[in-house]
Formats: structure tokens, sequence, C-alpha cells
């Protein structure tokens, strides 16, 4: 059975050689998106997004306040404006992400106490650079405020404990677990990455099983493996498991020693969870193809799957919040199972039974070709290729 499987890996080897499709799929492509994604945001959170500042009161106070908000490492000030019209307008051509309105009056109002406003206007529709900057701008509203409040309170004779304890009665201790420099790339890089690499393994497993039907090297594939099923498949399978577990594994090394991503779960969940997202990616497009014996339905269902794992994942938007039949409906997609492993085992570092009905799953994904073997044997034997 080794010798057949061995063969048959042989035989892979060279139509893998003899077709580009192989090397772009499974070397180039997964290499490039490994390299886009973590290098996307290198430095961990987006930096110096444009703003603008209306500055209709235009005194010593406000110009301050620009400055500061000028100082902040997410926020960059590239523009005055005149008028909100002309502010608006930017944002609009895509100039500037958010600017802050002063409108006139409001140094003197701040020292009479009658609570002038300030108004502030980001970009929802980019949804990361629209939350930033609103962070920025209603923290520089709150320190004008509190600056304003302090020098008060000081003419008055009060002391810096008792201004403290004023201006800010309650103090925030923040702790972000896991991932304190609220690094971006934590988050994408380690769910969009294995999600694409996963992609790739669901269009190659069922793009070499549908090829030996289409260009009639069936019946010689089954031959090999004296019609076993199982046998034929292990031995397809095989060179591509090694290439995209090199790869895979490369990834997470890199991410993980080279770039120093946060892993207090340790080394074993991270190999083992390498190694099983792999197999049950080729299992899941070797058992599309079983259910749907043909090339062009078998990848289409397998790139449909794989497009709708990042929804369904929960890396961007919470599952426990999706409706029921949604939430059902995440647990047969292998990438939700993924990340629920990552999250749980790799990046918090709780102990492997915290996930263990996810591992259950990712080991039932990878036997989910056993179910349909004979189906492939009869479309091998019998099938005729339909274009």
């Amino acid at each position: 059975m080794f010798s057949k499987i061995i063969h048959i890996a042989g035989r892979e080897c060279r139509q893998m050689f003899s077709n580009p499709i192989y090397f772009f799929c499974m070397i180039a492509f997964p290499i490039f998106v490994v390299s886009f994604f973590t290098t996307l945001m290198d430095d961990g959170q987006p930096v110096e997004l444009p703003i603008g500042v209306v500055d209709q009161d235009n005194t010593g106070t406000t110009r301050h306040l620009t400055r500061m908000l000028d100082g902040f490492q997410t926020s960059h000030v590239v523009g005055h404006y005149p008028n909100v019209n002309e502010a608006r307008n930017a944002i609009q051509r895509g100039e500037i992400y958010a600017f802050l309105l002063i409108p006139k009056g409001t140094t003197a109002g701040l020292m009479s106490q009658k609570q002038p406003k300030i108004s502030f206007y980001y970009n929802g529709v980019v949804m990361l650079a629209g939350s930033t900057t609103f962070k920025d701008l209603k923290t520089i509203s709150t320190l004008g405020s509190a600056a304003v409040g302090k020098t008060k309170l000081s003419m008055l004779g009060k002391t810096d404990k008792e201004i403290v304890a004023f201006l800010q009665p309650i103090t925030i201790d923040l702790h972000m677990i896991s991932n304190p420099w609220a690094n971006y790339n934590v988050y994408l890089s380690t769910t969009m990455v294995p999600g694409l690499l996963m992609l790739f393994i669901f269009l190659i497993t069922p793009y070499s099983i549908g090829t030996e039907l289409k260009f009639g090297r069936a019946k010689e594939w089954m031959g090999m493996a004296d019609n076993h099923p199982l046998i034929a498949m292990l031995g397809k399978l095989l060179p591509q498991t090694l290439i995209f577990l090199i790869i895979f594994l490369g990834f997470e090394f890199y991410i993980y020693h080279v770039m120093g991503f946060p892993h207090p779960g340790g080394v074993l969940p991270i190999i083992l969870l390498g190694v099983l997202a792999v197999v049950s990616a080729q299992s899941f497009g070797a058992f599309a193809f079983g259910l749907m014996p043909s090339l062009r339905m078998s990848m289409s269902v397998c790139s449909l799957w794989a497009m709708v794992s990042f929804s369904v994942a929960g890396a961007t938007f919470p599952v426990s919040a999706m409706d029921a039949p949604i939430q059902a409906l995440s647990w047969l997609f292998p990438l939700r199972h993924y990340y629920m492993i990552y999250q749980i085992n790799i990046f918090n570092g709780f102990p492997i039974e915290y996930a263990w009905i996810h591992w259950v799953c990712l080991l039932a994904f990878a036997i989910l070709p056993l179910l349909v073997m004979r189906n492939i044997k009869r479309s091998m034997l019998e099938f005729e290729y339909m274009p």
C-alpha cells in the first residue's frame, strides 16, 4: 500500500511541475498573501491620518488645541479651512477623514463659563479610520475643557490634587489582555491569512481531482491504486499536503517568532492547528468533489464556502450577535473553528480542553472524504467529463 501511495505521489509531482497553476496557487500566491497582509499594517495601527480644522475663533487657546491634535500619533492636521462647506468637500474628495469645527467665541465662552460647543465630523464609511479619528477628536475636546478648568481652579487657589479630583473624579485603569499594544496586525493577519491559505487549498484540491477526469487520466490513476479510492486519494494529496504544510507552518513561524505576535498558548497548539487546518481544508475540497463530481461545480462550491467563511468566522463581527440560523451554520466552516482555537488556546493561552469541541470539529472535517470515497471511485471509472 505504501509503495502504491509513493508511486502515485511521484506521478502527482510530475503533473504539478508540468502545470504552472500549481506553482502559482500553492507557492507564489500564498507567499504574496503572507507578505502583503503582514506588511500592510506593519506599524500595528494606522498613523498620521489626515484631518482638517475649521478654526473660526483663531485665538491662542484654539491654536494650542490644534497643535495638541496634530501631536497625536494617529492624527495629522493637513489643512485649515475657512468654513464647514470646504471641509465637508475635502472629506467627500477623500483628502481628509475628519475635521474639527471651533466656532467664533469659543475661548470667550470658556472663560465666562458659558459652555461653548465645538463640533467634529468624521467619515464613518471607512470604519477603522473613522473610529480612530473620532477617538482623537473626542480626546482633544475633553483635554481642551480640562485645560481651561485647571487654569480657573488654579486662579482660585486650588491645589493640583484638588484640581485632579474635581476634573477627573474617576480614573480608568485599562488592561488590554494579550494585545496591550492594540496592534491591528495581530487581529487581522492571524485570521485573514489562514483564511486565504485555506481558500487556495479549497480550490486546488478539487481541481487536482477533477483534472484527472477532464484530461482522461482517471482510469490510469485509479488503476495505479488497484481501484482503491482511499489509496488513490492519499497518493494524490500527499505532495500537496507537504507543500501547504511548509507554507502554513512557515507563516506561523514568521508571525509568532519573527514578528513576535503574542502566543502565550505555546508552540504545540500552533503546530497542531496548522496541520489540522491544512488537512481539514483538503478534506473539505475532496468531499465537495465527491458530492458533486464536476470540476466546475465543486470548485464553485469550495470558492463560495471559503468566501463566506470570512463573514462567519467571528473575527470581524461576533457570531453570538448574528441570527440563530447563521450561528448554527457557522459550525459548518473550518475557518470558524480555526479562529476559535486560535483565540482560546493560542492568543489567550487557555488549555486545549477549553476548545475541545472545535478540535473535534476540525477532525470531523478531516474524515469527511471517507463518506464519498465510493462516489469518487464511481465517477473516475464511469463518468465522462462534461465541459
